[in-house]
């Protein structure tokens, strides 16, 4: 079957890439490593893009011939595209590669949305690795924020959980904080001897600063026991997932009326009961009209998804690729 939709999903930790017909049927799925050009650079982004696109289409048993493109629509959702000069340039990039004749680069948050729902009010807050959000309305205002972390006012993430529990368990450790049990979980997580070891393995590269983002479960374990240092910061998760969907819903003037709050991304995807109920609570009282839709189905659903949305695909092509494609290993 021809490829109709060539799908990307490119997040911090793993990039995703499908091809899929104009049924909604799936041809074939690759992953591999993220691909952030915050990371890698916008061309790094794309050389790991073109290896994986090559590998998608020989899953798919498609020839490998760039002259031909690859499907008729290019739909590539990538974290670190947030402001307009860098969708420029990684459109700019896109482009050059002639992968189909509508070919376009979007924040992957977008695909996050369109996984999670049909809906034209809604929004959407990802807490992967980082967090993020955007809104849309029925008339196409959109909403969105810069997300370039503290020097944008963003608080939040798997790395931003890290961060504090390390801070938390360093002042525990030398007298100055609270007792919390993330100061023996953080120096056993690195297999070192304490809080004042990891920081220094830290501070001398021993120990890369991404690695942070591994603290994310210790910290949902450790709220989920009952230790109040960690449950702190999971309370404060919860409040920024709610303040940042809040105050999207606000600026597209949707307030007062039912609609989507999509949550995802790996931190909200893994479940934790206590971050969720706070998270709902919160919306609950600022905005008891919104709809929470948690998504455990990974983003690159939602590009594939609006892929057949530009190619005007029937509703039975939508539902077919949500339905029966096989997404236990995406």
């Amino acid at each position: 079957m021809t490829a109709a939709v060539l799908a990307v999903d490119g997040g911090n930790s793993k990039t995703d890439v499908m091809l899929v017909a104009a049924d909604g049927s799936l041809l074939a799925h690759v992953r591999g490593p993220g691909s952030s050009p915050h990371r890698l650079g916008a061309a790094g982004c794309f050389a790991l893009l073109r290896q994986l696109v090559d590998e998608v289409q020989a899953a798919a048993g498609q020839q490998l011939d760039r002259a031909a493109g690859v499907a008729e629509v290019a739909a590539v959702y990538l974290a670190g595209a947030d402001l307009p000069r860098e969708i420029i340039e990684l459109q700019r990039r896109l482009d050059e590669l002639g992968w189909a004749p509508k070919a376009y680069v979007e924040n992957d948050t977008f695909a996050l949305l369109r996984t999670g729902t049909d809906a034209t009010d809604a929004v959407a807050v990802v807490c992967g690795a980082g967090i993020n959000c955007v809104g849309v309305r029925a008339d196409g205002t959109q909403v969105r924020f810069p997300a370039l972390g503290r020097s944008s006012g963003d608080w939040g993430g798997g790395w931003q959980l890290g961060e504090e529990a390390l801070w938390a368990a360093a002042r525990h450790e030398d007298g100055r904080g609270p007792a919390t049990v993330l100061t023996a979980q953080i120096a056993e997580w690195f297999d070192l001897p304490s809080v004042a070891a990891v920081g220094e393995a830290l501070h001398f590269d021993e120990l890369a600063d991404e690695r942070l983002v591994e603290l994310a479960p210790v910290v949902l374990q450790a709220s989920a026991q009952g230790d109040p240092v960690a449950r702190g910061v999971v309370d404060h998760l919860a409040d920024e997932v709610a303040l940042l969907a809040v105050t999207a819903l606000r600026r597209l003037a949707l307030l007062d009326r039912p609609a989507d709050v999509v949550l995802g991304g790996g931190v909200i995807a893994a479940g934790d009961r206590i971050l969720l109920a706070g998270v709902r609570a919160r919306l609950g009282e600022a905005a008891p009209l919104a709809i929470p839709r948690v998504v455990v189905d990974p983003p690159v659903l939602g590009a594939a998804l609006a892929g057949l949305d530009l190619l005007g695909a029937r509703p039975d092509a939508h539902r077919r690729l949500r339905t029966t494609a096989d997404l236990s290993a995406v």
